[in-house]
């Protein structure tokens, strides 16, 4: 009796860590989804989500057209003249361009030594700092553990060695779970 107990126990454990994963990024998936269809109030399901792909594809179409680029650029210097509204707008264009723009910058993955036998993983972001007067500090970015967001560090140069034979990826996912995603070698 106490054999199958303790298998019926094993198998649902083992079941746990399949549906619980695969059940929340589904829930986070379709609540995504809803959110965005229902930003354009439309009755039929999904028709909001593609007017507004396509909206932010034809807006990214003009954007880099010659004739209408500079109109694009003449918004950007009046938004950045708007004091509140210039620190909030570039912040986010800043960071989507980090992950999506010609200017990525997680991409190159750091192992930091803190303190003798501690060390962090992190991403450069800055490799020149020496508008701060700092030519031996780098700016890295630790993102949290089983979170969306992190810490900035200006770190001493020396103390900073760049990961070359793993992939930028991986080490964010191993950030983020809490260093229980395996690593795998490029």
């Amino acid at each position: 009796m106490s054999f199958t107990y303790k298998r019926f126990i094993t198998y649902f454990f083992r079941g746990i860590l399949f549906v619980i994963p695969l059940a929340l990024t589904i829930y986070i998936i379709i609540l995504t989804i809803n959110f965005l269809d229902g930003i354009i109030p439309i009755p039929v399901p999904g028709l909001g989500i593609l007017i507004m792909l396509g909206f932010i594809t034809f807006v990214g179409y003009l954007a880099g057209l010659f004739i209408t680029k500079p109109l694009f650029e003449i918004f950007e210097k009046w938004i950045f003249k708007i004091p509140l509204i210039n620190i909030v707008y570039t912040s986010i264009k800043d960071l989507m361009s980090a992950f999506v723009g010609d200017k990525k910058k997680f991409n190159i993955p750091v192992i930091v030594k803190l303190s003798e036998g501690m060390s962090r993983l992190g991403f450069i972001t800055q490799d020149d700092l020496s508008i701060l007067e700092e030519e031996n500090l780098v700016a890295i970015y630790f993102p949290h553990s089983y979170n969306f967001s992190g810490n900035l560090y200006l770190v001493p140069r020396h103390n900073v060695r760049i990961l070359n034979n793993v992939k930028s990826s991986d080490i964010m996912k191993f950030i983020v779970s809490g260093g229980v995603s395996n690593l795998e070698q490029v």
